[in-house]
């Protein structure tokens, strides 16, 4: 369930954050699979990035666009990494994005976006802040805990 705007702006302003680049892909994240209410095992990469202004973004493989029918934004269609590197550039670049990292892996249940991911988006002109105060607010948090034990 995408959060409602208003609450989300007020969220991401408490995180330093422009915007909440989701990262989905088997279900490495399950803050993104709750988020994005995704079912099945996502077979390629998903991002979708919530801003505080603007259209959210969805950029999603061709083969795997199911998960984003309907969704409330853009989807940017890619095939090749090429295309999704250019894609995600033109979302990324001079932003401020919350992702589910955790500094030092202090908060492990949080730290659900690969290093690799990291360093692209990085590379692409994005700066990457931790979601917890999103994960907390947004995400169910304590009920996915929960559902860890």
């Amino acid at each position: 369930m995408i959060p409602d705007r208003g609450a989300l702006r007020d969220a991401l302003a408490s995180a330093g954050a422009d915007a909440w680049l989701l990262f989905a892909f088997h279900g490495l994240n399950p803050v993104a699979t709750r988020i994005l209410e995704l079912e099945g095992l996502n077979t390629r990469r998903l991002f979708v990035l919530l801003p505080a202004e603007g259209e959210p973004v969805a950029v999603a493989h061709r083969i795997e666009l199911a998960p984003v029918a309907g969704f409330p934004g853009r989807v940017v269609p890619y095939s090749r990494w090429e295309e999704l590197h250019a894609a995600l550039g033109s979302i990324v670049a001079g932003r401020r994005l919350a992702m589910e990292v955790s500094p030092e892996d202090a908060v492990p249940y949080l730290d659900r976006v690969p290093a690799g991911v990291v360093e692209l988006i990085r590379r692409l002109g994005g700066t990457v802040v931790p979601s917890a105060p999103l994960v907390s607010r947004f995400g169910r948090f304590h009920e996915w805990l929960g559902s860890l034990r």
